[in-house]
């Protein structure tokens, strides 16, 4: 630390005194800058279960379908599945659901025919919604209702009825399908086969 010799005034100061050159702060800092913690974890990719095969008719346990049976297209890579109804049979569209919340049946609906390849994660990405004015803040305009865009009816239309194709084939799978599951008094779900 650096020092600086200056003269005092004064008979009884001495003349001189040493003091630093810079001055100390008398107030700490308000916020400190904490420096990030080097995280030991390691990202690892999603290992999905080996019942979760594309064209397997999976029961979902959470959210606003809970209790449809819904068929498996594929897989999204974040631990997502992508699945449909169909619509038409049930009324679930495509969307995304997390495999931790679905179980999977023994049923298979084969979806060969059925081109996925468009759907990824940035298609089902929501658009950055511009900022509210003062007349939205306060509820007026709010009437307006959530429109599905032309090309996601379209992407539905053509996905549904190459897999109706394919339940058609099958007695009874429309009807399956159609049909919510539930649990009774009584009923054991770890004893159950799906």
């Amino acid at each position: 630390m650096s020092a600086v010799t200056k003269e005092v005034g004064g008979a009884k100061n001495g003349g001189k005194r040493v003091v630093p050159a810079d001055k100390a702060s008398k107030w700490y800092p308000a916020e400190d800058i904490p420096a990030p913690k080097k995280s030991r974890k390691v990202a690892k990719p999603t290992v999905l279960r080996a019942s979760l095969q594309p064209g397997a008719v999976l029961i979902i346990l959470a959210g606003r379908f809970r209790g449809k049976r819904v068929v498996l297209l594929k897989s999204l890579g974040d631990g997502t599945l992508l699945v449909t109804g169909p619509f038409k049979v049930n009324g679930v569209p495509l969307r995304r659901v997390n495999a931790r919340y679905v179980i999977a049946t023994s049923t298979i609906v084969p979806i060969d025919s059925v081109d996925v390849s468009k759907f990824s994660l940035s298609y089902f990405g929501k658009k950055s919604a511009k900022k509210e004015g003062e007349a939205e803040f306060f509820g007026e305009g709010k009437d307006k209702k959530a429109v599905v865009s032309e090309t996601r009816i379209a992407d539905q239309k053509a996905v549904d009825s190459a897999i109706l194709a394919e339940i058609k084939k099958v007695p009874a799978l429309k009807a399956y399908l159609a049909s919510s599951f539930s649990l009774k008094k009584g009923d054991r779900p770890h004893l159950m086969k799906f």
